[in-house]
């Protein structure tokens, strides 16, 4: 078998962010599909050009293809956008393979490790920000069933927060954890907004209304102070969304700054190599919680992961786009009562609908 095309397909929508989707072709008829959704613009330009350089060539071998691309250009190695490029054709590789095999890929990367995968959910504000509406998206939130919700109570602030912003925001989790009760968990997000002492204050501010995780407290890019406010605070450290293949989660790992991380399966490099993340990060005990704010290919691809790979704790699922997710897909793709169903599908477990693909970019 042999590659005959690479193909960046472009989707925007009024409901869903910028997505870019990865079509590899073959001579023998079988598709697979991956994504990049990474500033897809950009990213789209990208595809191409790597994917320009493997036509003709066999698709199996994925990990010397992701190699060969890897050091490609030797100074955007392991950059955002070029990372997400071999992240989308090195998905779909791996759905073609599966599909050659007749099997999910998940059994190709040690079998499942459980039967369902619990999910977050996140967008449920719905652009909602005052603290009333917020708490009552929350519990609606929960009466469809999910029983983990994630969101950013911190507003516009950037690395500086005034006291009144800080109390504001945290007076936002104490009113989402009375609206929902002790038996949902609370995933508080930061988005990198905070400092330091800001972040260690938050943190210990949050601590009475138990929540799961505080997600980048502070922007990931010094590990220092990510393990400085870890350590000054009783609330598990989530980050990893801004970290790009295993070399850029080595370091994290081995100050034990973060107590859960985030690899994305369309940021890091793959399918692949977000196993080898997962794997790492099992060494130190640290369990993983995808990140997952695209389209449908990155969570069909996520969910292959998740399957195999037992320091799995729960998936993030964007609730808004869940409507967009059933026109792209040609099989469903969403969570029941909190949980995602594992397809027996070979390759990735879903196809994209190519015919509404081609009519929202007419």
């Amino acid at each position: 078998m042999k590659i005959t095309n690479v193909e960046a397909l472009f989707f925007t929508s009024g409901a869903a962010d910028d997505w870019l989707f990865v079509k590899v072709s073959t001579d023998e008829g079988i598709v697979g599909y991956g994504e990049a959704s990474n500033a897809a613009r950009i990213a789209a330009t990208a595809v191409e050009e790597y994917g320009s350089r493997l036509i003709g060539k066999d698709p199996s071998r994925i990990e010397e293809h992701w190699q060969a691309l890897y050091r490609t250009w030797h100074n955007v190695r392991g950059g955002p956008i070029a990372t997400a490029a071999i992240s989308g054709i090195e998905i779909a590789l791996w759905d073609i393979k599966g599909k050659a095999l007749g099997v999910p890929v998940y059994e190709l990367l040690g079998g499942r490790c459980r039967d369902r995968l619990k999910a977050y959910g996140n967008g449920w504000t719905d652009g909602v920000t005052d603290t009333p509406g917020v708490a009552e998206n929350a519990v609606k939130a929960v009466e469809q069933g999910y029983r983990a919700l994630k969101w950013d109570p911190f507003g516009r602030v950037t690395n500086i927060v005034e006291p009144e912003q800080l109390r504001a925001s945290i007076a936002q989790i104490r009113a989402v954890r009375e609206a929902v009760g002790p038996d949902v968990e609370l995933l508080v997000e930061a988005h990198g907004k905070l400092n330091t002492n800001n972040a260690i204050r938050a943190g210990r501010m949050m601590e009475e209304y138990d929540p799961y995780f505080f997600e980048e407290p502070v922007d990931p890019e010094n590990v220092d102070a990510m393990a400085k406010v870890s350590a000054e605070i009783n609330v598990p450290v989530a980050t990893g969304e801004r970290l790009y293949t295993k070399f850029g989660f080595r370091e994290l790992l081995t100050r034990q700054a973060a107590d859960i991380i985030q690899p994305d399966v369309c940021h890091t490099g793959g399918i692949l190599e977000t196993k080898k993340i997962a794997a790492m990060a099992e060494s130190y005990y640290v369990p993983i919680a995808p990140h997952n704010p695209f389209g449908p290919i990155n969570t069909a691809a996520a969910i292959q992961v998740d399957t195999c790979t037992p320091n799995f704790l729960v998936q993030e699922m964007i609730l808004r786009h869940l409507p967009t997710y059933r026109q792209l897909l040609l099989q469903p793709l969403e969570p029941k009562d909190g949980y995602l169903e594992i397809p027996d599908r070979p390759g990735i477990g879903f196809e994209l609908n190519e015919e509404f693909l081609a009519r929202s970019r007419a």
